[in-house]
């Protein structure tokens, strides 16, 4: 994992807990064979995929506050 793209991710996601899940949780699904959502460049792991889709805005953080009631 790049410290430069944990830098930027967190800036974004200012709470590291939840940058970290976020992190997980997205190296899990593409382990599993989910396709990246940004261009994968020679070296990057799927941890640096996370980052930068996080970073670029392709996945975000989701509340309970922020989801409009049905």
């Amino acid at each position: 994992m790049k410290s430069e793209l944990v830098d930027r991710a967190a800036l974004i996601i200012t709470d590291p807990p939840i940058l970290i899940n976020m992190v997980s949780k997205r190296v899990r699904q593409l382990n599993m064979g989910r396709p990246a959502l940004v261009e994968r460049r020679p070296g990057m792991r799927e941890a640096d995929v996370a980052l930068t889709e996080i970073i670029e805005g392709k996945i975000r953080a989701e509340f309970l506050s922020d989801i409009e009631p049905a």
